[in-house]
């Protein structure tokens, strides 16, 4: 086979065919898809073309030998008229190879143009060297276009050195230069850049605003965003269409919807992009249902088609209502406009499927993608990784893979959520290994991933691990995962060890961080470190954030400190639910019922609505002071006025409620008539009052019933023993001691602490195990002694 070249070029219309032409005894091949075929013998047409078994006519589109330069410049100008960037530029760099073209300064234009479309630098280069190597002097104009390429293509160093050596500088060379800083993250030079401009005398115009707010944006900088807005009113551009939209999308990402919306009703020709950034910002930023109002009101102006990213907007807004019907019409309407094979539109739609429990949908849309790039990718495993179907997530991350995608932080962090079980631990490690060899274990949202997910599946020891290894690339979120998944894990002592070494290590808590650190209190009651943790909250301003208060309302709660708790109750200007609740079910544990019930009165004149928890402190309040038709009553209640489904927690309270009072009979049947089956808690509840009021047949029931959930159940088996024993049948009751030692089943050890000096000391029964215990046993010596004495 000989491969051959000449200036004749054919347009084959075929993206995925690999072509044989054949003439006599030359033969060329080409797997170049729209590109020209260059031959060294002119083909008539007529001449078949053979592939895949099927013959074709080749058709030439333009077929000429450029006898001279002006045809070739012609021919080049041509392609770029007609928008075909690439064939254009494949020809120039050929015809520069093979002959001494020469370029008209219209052509350089076009070229620069097309580079600038298809961010080609390695082309834009090549142009600029065949400019520079002719002795062409470009005029500014010529040179702007230059300045353009650059700054597409992020080549700074070069758009720099073009525009340093610019003699002449008008408005669209500074634009051009601020444009490509301001696009390509260089926020903070484009900024410079414009004073400059100013400073030269120079004024901007709508484009160069729309870049330097861009910019603002880019720098989250309110300040200098509302600058640069006063600056643009002040213009005469401050009525234009590019500079508006372009402060809309930057109120929209400082939050400031109202500023957003108010710039928009104040365009009187909105455009496309003006309909897509007020839609897109009130999807991003909560207000969905408007999201949707203003997509729908776009479509009855009827001037503009929605493009992908309204579509994309839209979806996100359906996904956040968990609206599929919603998203199924907009769908029909993306069908309509041939944008449903995009992959922008495409991702969305995923998502929105996938949040809606429709993975069959999202599965469908997904393949529909001609070309899915990274970002589809993503989202289809995110969307099947946050759905519950793990092994599917998997599949489609091996499928990735297999095509030769290199996966990036996102498709890790997604994959690895799919894995939140024990049984996931060996799927875990295999991605951890890979994470290793590609290098990804130095993305600090990966390794914080990896890291979470070791805490989900009961394997803190290798959670330790990620986070040792990490060292300096530990940031607040991985410090908060850390310290959650030894609370997780009634690792307490190791909460309060990472605390200090975080405050070594010049990290600032959050409102995460504080609630972890007041729960570990909480679980070690310790009160004194409590109270150290709350002055520390106050000391840095945490204390202002309700989360953090109704985490230490509930620390006080829980380790008996009422008086405290209420103090920061009351000092709260808006409690939300969560502290009403955690304030009424501090109050009935600890047996203040009436001051319990009381509060929830209050709450509900106030407006407040109650939640699950809520009920739960109201029916342990009742059956702490024994009301049991007011408890009977809010039960009731729960579901018939607050729409709240009773759980397992709420009907354990009513058997207790029941138990209390000594009504058995009640709490038996009660028990049976529940929606669900009862836990070994709640048997063990009315175990204990059938001991309390020596019910022997109705606790022999129980205990079986608690021995058939757990037949290794400790507390069943001396609850029951103690029940024959207080009856005096001496002979179940050392037959069932006799069962306890054949089975193994062991009462779990009496335990107790006292906190003296920052140090915890726990107690068990017949403790040989503390470091002082030969002066613990030498005073309780002394206190039997003493206690004789005093008869």
């Amino acid at each position: 086979m000989k491969t051959v070249k000449h200036h004749c070029f054919f347009l084959i219309e075929n993206r995925k065919t690999s072509w044989v032409v054949k003439k006599k005894s030359w033969v060329v091949k080409t797997t170049a898809p729209l590109h020209p075929l260059i031959m060294k013998r002119s083909f008539k047409p007529g001449v078949r073309i053979a592939s895949n078994k099927r013959h074709y006519t080749i058709r030439p589109t333009i077929l000429t030998n450029f006898n001279t330069e002006q045809s070739s410049d012609n021919y080049i100008s041509s392609l770029c008229k007609r928008n075909l960037f690439r064939e254009a530029l494949d020809a120039f760099e050929l015809l520069q190879k093979n002959t001494n073209i020469k370029v008209k300064r219209s052509t350089y234009a076009h070229l620069f143009s097309a580079c600038s479309t298809l961010r080609s630098l390695r082309h834009g280069k090549i142009i600029h060297n065949h400019l520079l190597s002719s002795k062409f002097q470009p005029d500014v104009a010529l040179q702007n276009h230059i300045l353009n390429m650059y700054g597409k293509c992020g080549s700074f160093r070069d758009a720099g050195k073009v525009f340093d050596e610019m003699s002449e500088r008008n408005c669209i060379s500074w634009t051009s230069i601020i444009a490509g800083y301001s696009q390509n993250g260089q926020e903070k030079e484009a900024i410079i850049l414009y004073l400059e401009m100013l400073k030269s005398g120079i004024l901007p115009d709508h484009f160069t605003f729309g870049s330097i707010i861009k910019a603002c944006s880019g720098l989250s900088n309110v300040g200098l965003g509302k600058q640069a807005h006063a600056h643009v009113t002040k213009s005469e551009f401050g009525s234009q269409v590019i500079p508006r939209n372009a402060l809309i999308s930057m109120y929209v990402k400082f939050d400031q919807i109202d500023d957003a919306w108010n710039l928009f009703s104040r365009i009187e020709s909105k455009d496309v992009i003006s309909w897509g950034s007020m839609i897109a910002g009130f999807s991003q930023l909560g207000y969905e249902v408007e999201a949707l109002s203003w997509f729908k009101e776009m479509l009855l102006e009827g001037i503009y088609w929605p493009n992908e990213f309204i579509f994309g907007s839209c979806f996100s807004a359906c996904s956040s209502l968990v609206q599929a019907e919603c998203g199924e019409q907009i769908h029909g309407m993306a069908i309509k406009l041939c944008l449903e094979r995009n992959n922008f539109v495409a991702c969305s739609l995923c998502d929105l499927y996938a949040k809606c429990g429709y993975l069959n949908s999202a599965k469908k849309v997904f393949y529909q993608i001609e070309r899915p790039d990274i970002a589809s990718w993503n989202a289809i495993i995110a969307g099947f990784s946050n759905g519950g179907a793990e092994t599917e997530a998997m599949s489609f991350f091996s499928q990735m893979t297999e095509l030769g995608l290199n996966p990036d932080d996102v498709t890790l962090c997604s994959i690895l959520c799919a894995s939140s079980s024990p049984f996931d631990l060996k799927q875990v490690k295999q991605v951890h290994s890979y994470i290793t060899k590609m290098g990804f274990h130095l993305y600090v949202q990966v390794c914080n991933s990896l890291l979470t997910m070791y805490a989900k599946c009961a394997n803190l020891l290798d959670a330790f691990h990620v986070f040792e290894d990490m060292s300096n690339l530990a940031n607040l979120v991985s410090w908060n995962s850390i310290i959650t998944a030894c609370l997780q894990h009634k690792q307490a002592r190791d909460v309060f060890k990472l605390f200090k070494l975080m405050l070594v290590s010049y990290i600032n808590l959050d409102y995460i961080t504080s609630r972890s650190i007041s729960g570990a209190c909480a679980e070690v009651s310790s009160l004194e470190m409590g109270n150290q943790f709350h002055c520390y909250s106050i000391k840095n301003g945490l204390n202002r954030d309700s989360f953090v208060t109704n985490g230490l309302i509930d620390m006080y709660t829980k380790l008996g400190s009422l008086e405290i708790a209420r103090k920061l109750f009351d000092s709260m200007e808006n409690p939300n639910v969560i502290s009403w609740s955690s304030m009424i079910v501090g109050y009935a544990q600890f047996g203040y019922g009436e001051e319990a019930l009381n509060l929830f009165k209050s709450m509900t004149k106030k407006g407040y609505k109650p939640n699950e928890v809520t009920f739960v402190g109201v029916l342990t309040a009742c059956s702490h002071i024994g009301l049991i038709e007011e408890g009977l009553q809010f039960y009731r209640n729960m579901e018939l006025e607050h729409q709240i489904v009773p759980t397992l927690e709420h009907c354990s309270c009513m058997v207790d409620l029941f138990a209390r009072a000594g009504l058995l009979k009640e709490a038996e049947d009660f028990i049976n008539q529940m929606p669900f089956e009862p836990d070994v808690l709640i048997w063990k509840t009315l175990l204990s009052a059938c001991k309390t009021y020596k019910n022997v047949n109705m606790g022999k029931r129980v205990a079986e019933n608690i021995l058939r959930i757990d037949p290794f159940n400790s507390t069943a088996h001396v609850l029951l023993s103690n029940i024959y024993a207080s009856e005096a049948n001496w002979e179940e009751f050392a037959r069932l001691r006799s069962l306890m030692k054949t089975r193994g089943v062991r009462k779990n050890a009496g335990c107790s602490w006292i906190e003296i000096k920052d140090t915890i000391h726990v107690f068990l029964v017949e403790d040989l195990l503390h470091s002082e215990r030969e002066k613990i046993y030498c005073m309780l010596d002394d206190l039997w002694l003493q206690m004789l004495d005093a008869g």
